[in-house]
């Protein structure tokens, strides 16, 4: 089914409103029943509690009418992917809770994350709510970013003399950390900066985000063997990227793979989010040689 700009429209005001309501009952939430998937990747993607399911339910409540109306497929962090995705010409792709650990542990980090993707993988709309802030950030292909209805507008000069380097849980006990803080540091040191600024974790929505509100920044996961987050971590974030003039690839240039057939993961090829092209080639370059 061929999606016109007024039903992208129509379907992004639905996103948007779906986003805000799960945000603002999360704003309003503790986790209380904190339960553990198997099978996970790492800690960080083992946390489940009842806020996720909650959060997804009222999500799925209100995007609904949409599935047969658009003739929509869906696919969300907290059941099963059915494969429909791959069968229809667009699916909705959410993350109910994303950074769990972050909203467990009662600091900043965790985020709302509703996007649609075309069948090819094109993200063709993505909002993300901040229930910390209580902002939403939207983009709809072709048509702009937005950052609480207003045209988002990105500096393009540096807000500092350091690069900005957002990381997941995992890589603070990753065996690659020294060599690709190393790296990196070479990186900033080319670009003319001072060294990096290593972020606090968070989840991958929020540090895609943080990215944003660079420059200079940068938010990678090399390729490896499994885990790398998931489609749904991704989604909305890489929408947002294309309209705000950042880079959102994967660790080779490409677009992201955001409808992978063979697996929800993205480990096979990496993520990099950047400011702009320079941090990305220099940071493409440095994991050629790796």
């Amino acid at each position: 089914m061929r999606l016109s700009d007024t039903d992208l429209r129509e379907l992004a005001d639905l996103a948007i409103r779906a986003a805000g309501e799960a945000g603002d009952m999360i704003s309003r939430s503790r986790p209380l029943d904190v339960q553990h998937k198997t099978g996970a990747a790492s800690a960080a993607s083992q946390v489940v509690t009842e806020i996720d399911r909650r959060s997804e339910d009222m999500i799925l409540d209100a995007l609904a009418p949409s599935l047969e109306r658009f003739e929509l497929g869906l696919l969300t962090e907290e059941r099963d992917d059915d494969g429909g995705r791959l069968t229809s010409d667009h699916f909705w792709c959410i993350d109910p809770l994303d950074g769990t650990l972050p909203f467990v542990e009662g600091v900043p980090g965790y985020a709302v994350s509703i996007a649609l993707v075309r069948r090819d993988g094109a993200p063709l709309i993505g909002v993300v709510h901040d229930p910390v802030e209580g902002t939403l950030l939207h983009a709809i292909a072709g048509a702009g970013a937005f950052r609480d209805g207003t045209p988002f507008a990105r500096s393009r000069a540096a807000h500092g003399r350091e690069l900005s380097v957002f990381v997941d849980h995992s890589f603070l006990t990753s065996d690659h950390r020294p060599d690709v803080l190393d790296g990196l540091a070479h990186i900033a040191d080319n670009l003319g900066l001072d060294g990096l600024d290593v972020r606090e974790p968070r989840g991958a929505v929020m540090n895609a985000v943080g990215v944003l509100d660079g420059p200079p920044g940068c938010y990678v996961k090399f390729p490896k063997p499994s885990g790398g987050g998931s489609l749904w971590d991704m989604a909305a974030t890489a929408c947002l990227f294309d309209e705000a003039g950042a880079v959102a690839s994967d660790i080779h240039g490409a677009r992201l793979d955001l409808n992978r057939a063979d697996s929800t993961f993205m480990h096979h090829r990496g993520v990099l989010y950047a400011t702009d092209d320079s941090v990305a080639r220099q940071i493409r370059a440095f994991a050629a040689g790796r």
